[in-house]
């Protein structure tokens, strides 16, 4: 009996890791797409935030790229737990140097008083992250719950985190485009710094999102 259980409970783990394979084939084809838009939109428009939103799709790739990794060896306990402290702390270091980048040139662009021009091809995208992202996360932290996976939960709050980033976003580029506040866009990137580097460091501490406790569904 007790061998049946065992192999019930390990079908029902490569179910989910299946899944969770599938989710990050997903997250790395949509950001990478939406990274190179982001990218291409910002710098055409001058948008500080809309650039840094497209190297935070880029991270996204990195991370979704190093859980392929990690769940493709899942059967191996001993990589598993090496490929997912590696995981974090990649992950954190790109995170910590977002966060540079966006004050750097937040800071500098207010100094100058450099506006942006309009976005609309940003305000869409934005529009359509605040869509797919919160439905990812809750997928990823799913997976996460039942193959109890650290590196599934740092990667789920990357997730969310990008819904955020996505409503600052579109706050700042909608304001700036509707009321032509040239300010907006450079302090709704500085808005998304703290939570950036907050994650980053937390995830070179090897920290992942729910450590000790369950997540949210």
């Amino acid at each position: 009996m007790s061998q049946h259980v065992f192999e019930i409970a390990s079908e029902g783990r490569a179910q989910s890791v299946r899944r969770g394979v599938r989710l990050e084939y997903f997250t790395v084809a949509y950001n990478s797409l939406e990274g190179l838009i982001a990218v291409a939109a910002g710098f055409a428009a001058g948008s500080i935030a809309l650039v840094g939103f497209g190297f935070d799709s880029l991270i996204e790739v990195t991370s979704g790229a190093a859980l392929l990794w990690r769940l493709h060896a899942d059967v191996d306990e001993s990589r598993r737990e090496r490929m997912e402290a590696i995981t974090l702390r990649i992950v954190g270091g790109c995170f910590l140097a977002l966060a540079a980048y966006i004050s750097y040139d937040s800071i500098l662009s207010l100094w100058r008083r450099e506006p942006p021009e309009e976005s609309w091809p940003g305000i869409l995208l934005a529009a359509a992250s605040l869509v797919v992202m919160p439905l990812l996360a809750r997928a990823k932290r799913k997976v996460a719950r039942s193959i109890n996976s650290g590196a599934m939960r740092a990667d789920a709050r990357q997730t969310e985190l990008c819904t955020y980033l996505s409503a600052i976003l579109l706050g700042g580029l909608l304001v700036n485009a509707l009321l032509g506040w040239w300010w907006a866009d450079a302090a709704a990137a500085l808005v998304m710094v703290p939570v950036i580097a907050r994650e980053g460091v937390g995830a070179l501490r090897g920290k992942a999102c729910c450590e000790g406790g369950a997540c949210h569904s």
